[in-house]
This record gives structure tokens, C-alpha cells and sequence, in this order.
């Protein structure tokens, strides 16, 4: 079989879920997410690379297992006003969970972060996206 050979790059997605709660009691008072509320999250992270390694792979998604171990020993049924340093907005969580994936994850695999999305429901997301590197 012979293709043409177009330039582009690969880029693989997983997607974890988890049930968490918040508050956000920065925003006005009667604001409905200044209560404590809860959210099903589905987290994605996509990746990328230069050139895939055997046997055509950007990253095995098997080696992502210690990003579901973090989910649910960290995240999963938490209250995430006390995990992160930081208000728990969708925005936050992507970025604290990226410089974690970055630090924790990232020096292990082939493939590199390029963003991570955080949808608290089935039509919202935010989504952190690491610079070119």
C-alpha cells in the first residue's frame, strides 16, 4: 500500500471521569456556584509527537495509568476547594492538572502534553493548552 505522505503531526486523547464538588464564594452572592455543588468531570489529555514509537504509537495508553491513580486517590469524590490552592473553577483544575502530568507523567513517555480539557457538564469546558515546545 503506498500513500502519499502529508505533513502533520499525531495526536492521541484520553478522557478519565470523576464526581467531585465546589464551591466557587468569590462570585456574587446568590450566584447558584457560590453553593456548594457537585459535577461528573470528564478530564482530557491529548498528546503528541515528533515521530511515533513502536508499534505506531504517540504513547502507549496504558502508560496514563498513573493519571487515573492521581483521579481517583486525589480528585474523586473530593471536595476540590480542598485539593487545589487555587479557586476550583474548570480552568484552574486544567492547568493544576497539567503542570502535575508535566512534572509527574511527561519525563516517562514518548509523547508529550499539549492541553488539558475539564468538562464539568455535557456541553462546557475549559481547556489549559501548553505552550509549543
Amino acid at each position: 500500500m503506498n500513500g502519499v505522505v502529508v505533513p502533520g503531526r499525531h495526536r492521541i486523547g484520553k478522557t478519565f471521569r470523576f464526581e467531585a464538588a465546589h464551591s466557587l464564594p468569590d462570585l456574587p452572592e446568590g450566584h447558584q456556584c457560590a453553593r456548594m455543588h457537585g459535577h461528573s468531570y470528564a478530564v482530557e489529555f491529548v498528546l503528541t509527537a515528533d515521530r511515533l514509537v513502536p508499534p505506531g504509537f504517540v504513547t502507549d495508553f496504558g502508560e496514563l495509568a498513573p493519571v487515573k491513580k492521581l483521579i481517583d486517590s486525589t480528585l474523586d469524590h473530593r471536595v476540590l476547594n480542598d485539593v487545589l490552592s487555587v479557586a476550583p473553577t474548570s480552568e484552574n483544575l486544567a492547568a493544576w492538572l497539567a503542570g502535575w502530568f508535566v512534572e509527574h507523567v511527561e519525563p516517562s513517555l514518548p509523547g508529550r502534553l499539549v492541553s488539558v480539557r475539564v468538562s464539568e457538564t455535557a456541553s462546557s469546558w475549559a481547556e489549559f493548552v501548553l505552550e509549543e515546545r
